[in-house]
């Protein structure tokens, strides 16, 4: 792929948004860095960084002219290639009204590696033996901007499970962010990204400029919080169904669905049905849920098959990170350590993962 190097990311957000994209891009808010709509690159959190460990996260002041110092923020690309609520169908006496859903163009700017390794995983579920046209309307017309990883959380893993720091594939433009000088080298993915980057001032890079944007991924790849042991994966812990593991971190875990709510590549939904307040119609809408939710698994008003705070987590990671590849070929799981950070008691799936590996029990028959 061809690699060019640009000063500045105004002249990308003007030819973005004059190409008819929303430009949406990390910024500063509620006290996070949060993607929203931004028109200029002073809207990025310049000289912003962010320190994470489990149960915690908060902003640093790290100064300079860098804009993108910070780990995985708790947004991802899923809310804009799975809304986190969207209308089926309304129902007007006998007759049924489709929404004729708009697909605004969205150019995601500053994905990291594993969010383009968590939107693959999301291609396999909603693209695969059964494809979603909304979701694909919905990926087609998103220009997916990605920023290697510099600066590693404290929770991140991604190099364990083989997707980061840096983004190799599944881009329109990939930026590494380069310092003394101040500069982007962009490396385009393909033929939409040739065509922006044609349309703004660059310059060939030079042997210099490719040496620093290897050497960015590659002290970043030595800098991760977390690390795990994925080999062999796929038999040992759906075999460790009995052990006491699981005892102990139901006994920390809340069920409150941080995880599956802040993870890119959770998928579970419910239908909720309801009328507006004259009861002129009747509406059903698909929203977020999670198998952490005590009713997920209810059935035709029998008890739910998953009632103890044990089974649900048991189920949940035997799934990311086991079954997952019987259903779709990969892990569930991309090492963005989202999970980790954003859960309240600071329940750390590395340490759970050897923890279940190491306990008496794990080769007991699934029941």
């Amino acid at each position: 792929m061809d690699t060019v190097v640009i000063d500045t990311l105004d002249p990308l957000i003007v030819v973005l948004r004059s190409a008819g994209y929303a430009v949406v891009g990390p910024t500063v808010r509620d006290s996070a860095v949060r993607m929203a709509e931004i028109s200029s690159a002073a809207d990025l959190p310049t000289g912003v960084g962010d320190a994470q460990r489990p149960g915690n996260y908060r902003l640093t002041e790290r100064g300079g002219e860098m804009m993108f110092d910070f780990a995985a923020s708790p947004d991802s690309a899923k809310r804009f290639t799975q809304p986190p609520r969207q209308t089926l169908f309304r129902m007007r006496g006998q007759t049924v009204e489709e929404p004729l859903e708009e697909t605004p163009r969205v150019a995601l700017l500053g994905l990291r590696a594993c969010d383009l390794a968590a939107i693959a995983v999301q291609d396999r579920v909603f693209l695969g033996r059964h494809p979603d046209p909304a979701y694909r309307r919905r990926r087609e017309a998103l220009f997916l901007i990605a920023v290697s990883c510099a600066v590693p959380g404290g929770t991140c893993f991604c190099v364990s499970m083989g997707t980061g720091p840096k983004a190799t594939t599944g881009f329109d433009l990939a930026l590494t962010e380069l310092a003394s000088p101040h500069r982007f080298a962009v490396e385009i993915g393909g033929e939409r990204g040739a065509e922006i980057a044609a349309a703004i001032p660059h310059r060939a890079a030079g042997q210099g400029d490719l040496s620093e944007a290897e050497e960015v991924s590659r002290v970043a790849a030595t800098r991760m919080g977390r690390r795990v042991d994925t080999e062999d994966i796929q038999r040992w812990l759906p075999a460790a169904h009995d052990s006491p593991r699981w005892t102990d971190v139901a006994s920390r875990c809340l069920s409150c669905t941080n995880c599956t709510m802040v993870c890119p590549t959770c998928f579970c939904t419910t239908v909720e049905d309801g009328t507006d307040l004259t009861g002129g119609f009747a509406e059903r809408s698909e929203r977020w849920d999670s198998c952490f939710s005590l009713d997920f698994t209810e059935l035709s008003g029998q008890p739910p098959v998953r009632s103890s705070a044990l089974a649900r987590y048991r189920q949940w990671l035997t799934h990311k990170f086991a079954t997952w590849y019987d259903q779709f070929g990969t892990s569930g799981c991309v090492g963005c350590g989202r999970c980790i950070t954003w859960c309240p008691t600071g329940i750390d799936v590395t340490e759970e993962r050897s923890a279940i590996r190491g306990a008496p029990g794990e080769t007991s028959c699934i029941r």
